[in-house]
């Protein structure tokens, strides 16, 4: 055919050739890095992933060599013809020799990080460039790796020179047929957009890592970009709204609460806790990527936690919690907001859309605390300024402590160390002010570049994800030595949560196991040291401590208070960017895009998957929380209103 034959379509051919090729490699290097004992591969399933991944990068081509395709087709004959025209085009090819080369390396960092294709985690990272290029800078060598690839590309372009000549020699195509060709290529085009998408021709449920094997990592990247927020009516299942309504009430509600809000699908409630209010302070500490799986107490042997495996022997312990998403936006939005993952980006990030909630930081505020967000990195960072400031808090973050006064930072932010002087400062002041506090911590010491001052551990700083954990343990123990010396110290309740795992990826959608975190609510002589096994999320735990300081107040907040027994069943609400799930300490129910369905039968163990309707309890339950807490964020049910608007009746026997 003399379309075949053209030099536009030998060039563009080659560039895909090699495109396809370095994909190939790529996917097959990610198999191989996989676990393929969670991944059950049969040989039927290995042939499905490279032909479904074949789909996924041709589209991708088509996106990515558009430009190029458009050009090559406007481009008139007496140009083409031009020495220096070649020489452009061998330029253009060493580039995307290089991006391709890149492409595959980034990827395979990525997965090793993440066990998973780039995604929305990608998308993030790429508006917060600083961060995440100092943090790539410090755990990678990066200037010898793209001076490699650089080499690489150079080098296989001019191996690829003498076809590069023979393609340039090729007859070019007509006008008409170049008409004909732009017609085509629209076309083509225009059906991938419309039928090839991130669940299609992979599709939830099943394996996933099959699915993420063959995912293409740039066409996920591009589809996350344009899909970073999910309209859950459109995308996923629905209950009647009476129903929905019912069953959401059902589910929030306590002996000890009544509803105010007009709307049958609010959950806006007053709440009567018994007993008298105690204003005691609480330091509440947000672990970064503190899986339960490392502590010792949890069964690991390599000694990493020993302050926390003692600490858990003098706190409250909750050993069947759970973080209800993959991000520290995610760990913060709900331990603050108290509300279900929505699909799509964290409320954090809702530029426009972040303020105004009823946060435990606005509660607190209320009733005289100076309520404050204490961040080790620069609050810029994933919006945390704006959200924490929009809703009741002030904020100290690395920016706003003076320069002498960090003896140690990395890509991330100051050490753990640092950021627990400033929180004893900090409390110190609120103390001699008279002044209760909240003052809400988040570490970044426990993420890769895995880097921490020398001398405190036995590990070396910047070998791994075990050093950052011990060295967590070790400042968490300084913290608390220090503060036990505090006059403030006997009216503190002290909580340490993890914001997420240190991993999430798994066989399933959403494997439960990987979302095990510790909280410990540590307070000597004013709560009972022991054992929890309630199941619950972090949405449990400011309706916890609200309950805790026996206040009453006007709740916006879809957690349970664990520390009363006539609560509703235990259950956690866990998710990642598309899939919202609900686990009840036995079985997982799983809602997705399209409105797929399904449940995990014994998901810590065999979790055995099959399809399920809305009828089911468990999905009916999980339906009811995915579709509330979107309706209720969606029209503004959630907002803060002083507690005058709604003044608290008394409703149980003090």
């Amino acid at each position: 055919m003399p379309l075949l034959k053209s030099v536009q379509a030998r060039f563009l051919g080659l560039l895909a050739a090699l495109w396809l090729g370095v994909f190939f490699v790529t996917r097959s290097t990610l198999l191989l890095m996989t676990h393929l004992s969670e991944a059950q591969l049969s040989l039927g399933d290995v042939l499905r992933l490279y032909g479904e991944g074949v789909i996924y990068d041709v589209s991708f081509l088509l996106y990515a060599l558009a430009p190029l395709a458009l050009y090559l087709l406007l481009c008139p004959g007496w140009l083409w013809r031009k020495r220096w025209h070649l020489r452009v085009l061998q330029v253009a090819m060493t580039i995307g020799v290089f991006l391709m080369l890149f492409t595959a390396v980034a990827e395979w960092l990525f997965w090793d990080e993440f066990g998973v294709r780039f995604n929305f985690i990608a998308v993030d990272y790429l508006v917060y460039s600083d961060e995440v290029i100092n943090n790539i800078l410090e755990s990678y060598p990066v200037y010898p790796l793209l001076a490699a690839l650089t080499v690489i590309a150079v080098i296989t372009t001019a191996l690829l020179q003498p076809r590069v000549r023979r393609i340039a020699a090729a007859p070019l195509l007509s006008w008409p047929q170049r008409g004909v060709s732009l017609a085509g290529a629209v076309t083509t085009i225009t059906l991938s957009i419309v039928i090839i998408g991130q669940n299609f021709p992979r599709s939830p449920g099943g394996n996933a890592y099959q699915h993420e094997l063959a995912s293409n990592g740039p066409y996920q990247f591009f589809a996350a970009f344009r899909n970073n927020e999910l309209d859950y009516t459109q995308f996923y299942p629905q209950l009647p709204e009476a129903t929905a309504a019912k069953s959401l009430r059902d589910e929030v509600s306590e002996p000890n609460a009544r509803f105010v809000d007009t709307d049958p699908m609010g959950i806006r409630r007053q709440i009567d806790n018994p007993g008298q209010p105690r204003k005691l302070n609480l330091i509440l500490v947000t672990i970064e990527s503190l899986s339960a799986k490392y502590m010792g107490s949890e069964g690991d042997a390599r000694n990493l936690t020993p302050n926390l495996d003692a600490l858990r022997k003098q706190s409250l312990y909750f050993n069947q919690f759970y973080a209800t998403g993959t991000r520290t936006t995610r760990g913060l939005e709900a331990i603050t907001l108290s509300i279900p993952p929505t699909p799509g980006r964290s409320i954090v990030k809702r530029i426009g859309r972040e303020t105004g909630f009823a946060s435990l930081g606005q509660q607190l505020g209320a009733q005289g605390y100076d309520s404050v967000f204490v961040y080790g990195g620069r609050g810029y960072f994933d919006n945390m300024n704006a959200f924490f400031a929009g809703n009741g808090y002030r904020v100290v973050d690395q920016a706003s402590v003076p320069d002498e006064e960090v003896t140690f930072t990395n890509a991330w932010g100051m050490s753990d160390e640092d950021l627990y002087n400033q929180t004893l400062k900090l409390a110190d002041a609120d103390a001699a002010a008279g002044k209760p506090f909240l003052l809400q911590l988040m570490t970044t010491s426990n993420h890769r570049p895995y880097s921490y001052p020398e001398g405190r551990i036995d590990i070396p700083s910047g070998t791994g994800r075990e050093g950052a954990v011990k060295y967590t343990d070790y400042a968490i123990g300084q913290f608390l030595e220090q503060a036990r010396e505090k006059p403030w110290f006997k009216d503190t309740v002290f909580v340490f949560v993890a914001d997420h795992t240190a991993g999430s990826a798994g066989k399933e959608d959403l494997p439960v196991h990987n979302y095990h975190i510790p909280l410990f609510v540590y307070a000597p002589g004013l709560i009972d040291a022991r054992e929890d096994s309630r199941v619950a999320s972090q949405i449990d735990l400011a309706p916890t401590l609200m309950g805790l300081l026996n206040m009453d107040y006007t709740s916006t907040f879809f957690g349970h208070n664990l520390l009363r027994a006539d609560t509703g069943p235990g259950r956690a609400l866990i998710g990642n960017y598309q899939h919202l799930g609900l686990f009840d300490g036995q079985d997982l129910a799983i809602l997705s895009p399209r409105g797929l369905i399904r449940r995990h039968d014994d998901a810590m163990d065999l979790s055995v998957e099959k399809a399920a309707q809305a009828t089911d309890p468990l999905v009916r339950r999980a339906i009811a929380y995915y579709e509330g807490a979107s309706y209720d964020y969606g029209h503004q049910l959630l907002a803060w209103q002083p507690s005058s608007s709604h003044p608290v009746r008394q409703v149980s026997q003090r």
